[in-house]
């Protein structure tokens, strides 16, 4: 049972008249029952809640930030007309603008109840209860109850570094050939012949085709294709970090996802492993069109673990996961401690197979405090952001010498930096 404010305003005016025609106990227990017999004629009156039936419809994903609908359906089977409000609860992180629909529904009819969600999480977001109140004809009380219908929408990752894919495509149809630039390097494929031009390494010339041609002739390269390249994502305590408003762990989801849909129509083939301590998330063997959905579907449920990861296990998922040589990108923390715990150890052991790329993402903010001079507190401040850049910078020249590529980049600028690293090796014949 639901008592309305419509029931004490009628009871603050019964009140009024009791004070002012009947002041005494005989007119405040009259006026009581008045008001008892109207509440439970209203309720008798009421539809009923426990007879209706409750179905729900939307696609299954949305980006995060982007608005999505999702339609409740609810269908009377009672008796009586059922009038009053519904309310279709979400968790807050679902961001429902609207969740209270006033309701009229006709005996054996089906009214549709949209809810509008804009998600500020990504993973699984499911829906709660929907609570229907069924008013009386007067609005003094009725009948409520709740219903579990279930449903649940996953919030997929945004992938705002897209915008960066044309251009870099666009140097991939250059590195192929398509534009006749030159590319020579270790490991690429030979893709044609065509006249020498100044400028040509004079390496590239073929002399058996020169000697049957009337000009020099030089073989243009192509990087290889089918090549393998596996992305890493630390999701131990190093990802947990907030730089800004947004969570390491998701401008590394960002990078990764640039990465995987160039490497993809580079023609190469793309893994993915999320770890910690164990694998979160894997996807394996995903190409073409299928890819991108593989990848966001595994990426968004994907959240932080506030432990430190085990490199070990780490290093050993992904010798166990890639036999021949592949692309290794670890997107991880440049922190010395865990670095010099867990990594650094374990890269003579990875890096004799697989040629790696450690990709960071750097704190602005940092940057900024190291440029301030305003007072005694703005130097100290600078004093502490030069020494943690000092750090990252020592860390990076370690990992330079076991042959470690690192990008370490702010979060809008991490995911074309990684690409370009990609590509510049692809180039290069190093992949």
């Amino acid at each position: 049972m639901a008592l309305t404010g419509r029931l004490g305003v009628l009871a603050l005016f019964g009140v009024l008249v009791v004070g002012l025609v009947a002041p005494s106990w005989t007119g405040i227990w009259l006026m009581g029952a008045v008001l008892l017999v109207l509440v439970v004629v209203d309720l008798a009156l009421a539809g009923g809640v426990r007879g209706l039936a409750f179905t729900r419809g939307s696609d299954p994903s949305v980006r995060l930030g982007e608005p999505m609908d999702v339609t409740l359906t609810v269908g009377n089977a009672g008796r009586r007309a059922v009038r009053g409000v519904l309310r279709d609860a979400w968790p807050p992180s679902a961001g429902a603008e609207e969740d209270r629909h006033k309701l009229v529904i006709p005996v054996g009819e089906r009214r549709n109840f949209v809810t509008r969600l804009v998600p500020t999480r990504r993973g699984d977001r499911p829906a709660s209860r929907v609570t229907v109140r069924s008013l009386g004809p007067l609005g003094l009380a009725g009948r409520q109850g709740s219903h579990d219908v279930p449903w649940s929408v996953r919030v997929l990752p945004p992938f705002h570094s897209r915008k960066h894919l044309p251009s870099r495509l666009a140097r991939l149809q250059q590195m192929d050939g398509r534009n006749a630039v030159l590319i020579r390097g270790q490991g690429t494929e030979f893709d044609s012949l065509r006249e020498y031009v100044i400028g040509d390494d004079v390496r590239s010339i073929d002399w058996r085709a020169s000697a049957r041609a009337s000009d020099v002739m030089v073989r243009t390269w192509r990087p290889e294709r089918d090549r393998h390249v596996v992305l890493v994502l630390d999701t131990g305590r190093v990802s947990a970090a907030r730089v800004g408003d947004t969570p390491r762990l998701d401008a590394m989801l960002d990078a990764a996802l640039l990465l995987a849909v160039l490497a993809s129509r580079a023609g190469d083939r793309v893994d993915l492993i999320a770890y910690d301590r164990q694998v979160r998330a894997a996807v394996k063997g995903a190409s073409g069109s299928n890819l991108l959905p593989a990848l966001v579907n595994a990426m968004a449920p994907l959240e932080s673990s506030l432990v430190e990861t085990d490199s070990r296990g780490m290093v050993a998922e992904i010798l166990r996961r890639t036999r021949r040589r592949s692309l290794v990108v670890l997107l991880t923390g440049l922190d010395a401690a865990p670095l010099e715990e867990g990594l650094f150890p374990l890269l003579p052991m990875l890096t004799a197979r697989h040629k790696l790329v450690l990709a960071s993402v750097a704190d602005p903010r940092v940057a900024e405090m190291a440029r301030g001079r305003g007072d005694a507190e703005a130097v100290y401040d600078a004093a502490a952001a030069e020494r943690t850049l000092a750090e990252r910078r020592n860390v990076t020249a370690r990992l330079g010498r076991y042959g470690v590529d690192v990008v370490d980049a702010t979060p809008d600028s991490l995911p074309p930096a990684l690409a370009d690293r990609y590509l510049a090796l692809k180039a290069a014949g190093q992949l």
